[in-house]
């Protein structure tokens, strides 16, 4: 037992010792001591009352329990007098709830996201608050208010904690090609669209990849989904080293695939992008993620699976991970995870490098990407493949100069 919390002790300091040697600045050594945080399970505020909502002369579906399938049915069979009144009394609900229809959903969340900026505003100006709170109020009241502007599509929103926020880029309903960017650590409403250094959010990396695609191919109706829809850690603590975030966010995921399998095309099957510690999330939803994602009219039953500035995906091999996901994997030279150790003792650490040769991912380049968060870079091979998978163009993948 001695020796088991003693590697635990050193593997932690190992991770977060090697990404702050790898990048020294104070932003990555606040990271390494940051705390522990809480992850989001259940359903969103005001499920309770919609639940004990019987004046539908029905009951409404138990967010908790209720499959996208069954939702899908349930909001089909509801006159549109009867969805307006679901949207305005239960946005919350209503915009988180896989199945329902998309633009029910923008509209949904586009009442709590209002919502929710009207209550920061009012903390803001609240002056029996202290200044520090007051001032984390303001910024969360703009953080929201740049949702709401008119051409965004916010497919889910919910308040609780640090936020968390899923937007979309495109026709999401009449997309022939999918793509869900699942981001790594410090993903965030706070952090969810940055106007400095963009490509470090992940709003920034979705609208680089939906140029890069419509750039590729033009005449292909496209849609990205930047999904930040778990609780990612925060910095480079015990939490990026553990599983423990990505095992609740894995479900979270394969319940949005199902989802879209509900409300977009169906020979439209989604490519996932997994950054960082996201793609230890798609590790874990990987064995359940075509039965989420398939389509009837998908005949290969192959999810495309992009990992990048990765950990480790929670295997030691693609073996592992089912037969319905097909693993790309690059990381670029300068990148500091590749300082992480690639081992898994006792709870800590996420297993092989997908970027090793007995992994068995398939290997792309990501050419003049620099950094942990450069891979969506203009002119970086990482955003060419990127996208060049994500359209099904396997023959313009430009594979690495050594391979």
């Amino acid at each position: 037992m001695r020796n088991r919390r003693r590697w635990k002790r050193v593997l932690v300091g190992a991770f977060a010792g090697a990404a702050v040697l790898a990048d020294a600045g104070a932003a990555a050594a606040q990271a390494a001591a940051s705390t522990e945080q809480l992850a989001i399970s259940t359903p969103p505020a005001g499920s309770s009352a919609w639940v004990e909502d019987h004046s539908f002369g029905r009951d409404l579906p138990d967010p908790a329990t209720t499959t996208p399938a069954a939702a899908a049915a349930f909001f089909a069979s509801l006159a549109p007098t009867e969805l307006d009144r679901l949207v305005k009394d239960y946005p919350l609900v209503v915009g988180n709830f896989d199945g329902a229809p998309l633009g029910l959903r923008y509209q949904a969340n586009k009442i709590a996201l209002a919502a929710e900026r009207d209550h920061a505003r009012a903390r803001a100006n609240d002056h029996k608050l202290d200044a520090d709170t007051r001032a984390l109020a303001v910024s969360r009241a703009n953080d929201v208010e740049h949702l709401l502007a008119p051409d965004r599509q916010v497919l889910a929103f919910d308040p609780r904690g640090r936020g968390l926020v899923t937007e979309v880029w495109g026709d999401l309903s009449d997309a022939e090609r999918i793509s869900v960017l699942v981001p790594g650590s410090d993903a965030d409403l706070g952090h969810f669209d940055q106007a400095a250094d963009p490509l470090r959010s992940p709003a920034g990396m979705a609208r680089a990849l939906y140029a890069e695609e419509r750039r590729q191919a033009p005449g292909t109706r496209v849609a990205v989904i930047a999904w930040t829809g778990y609780v990612t850690p925060s910095g480079l603590g015990p939490d990026a080293a553990t599983s423990r975030l990505a095992d609740v966010g894995a479900p979270r995921l394969q319940r949005l695939l199902s989802g879209l399998k509900e409300t977009t095309r169906p020979d439209a099957p989604p490519s996932l992008l997994c950054h960082s510690y996201g793609s230890v999330v798609c590790g874990n939803a990987a064995p359940k993620i075509p039965r989420a994602a398939a389509s009837p009219s998908d005949t290969s039953g192959i999810t495309d699976l992009m990992v990048f500035g990765s950990p480790g995906m929670g295997v030691q091999s693609t073996s592992e991970l089912g037969t319905g996901v097909h693993v790309w994997a690059t990381r670029n030279s300068s990148d500091w995870i590749g300082n992480v150790p690639f081992l898994e003792v006792g709870g800590l650490g996420h297993g092989a490098d997908p970027t090793s040769a007995g992994f068995g991912a398939e290997q792309v380049s990501s050419a003049h990407a620099a950094g942990h968060n450069g891979y969506f870079a203009e002119g970086t091979e990482s955003l060419h493949n990127f996208a060049s998978i994500s359209l099904g163009d396997y023959t313009d993948v430009i594979r690495p100069a050594s391979s």
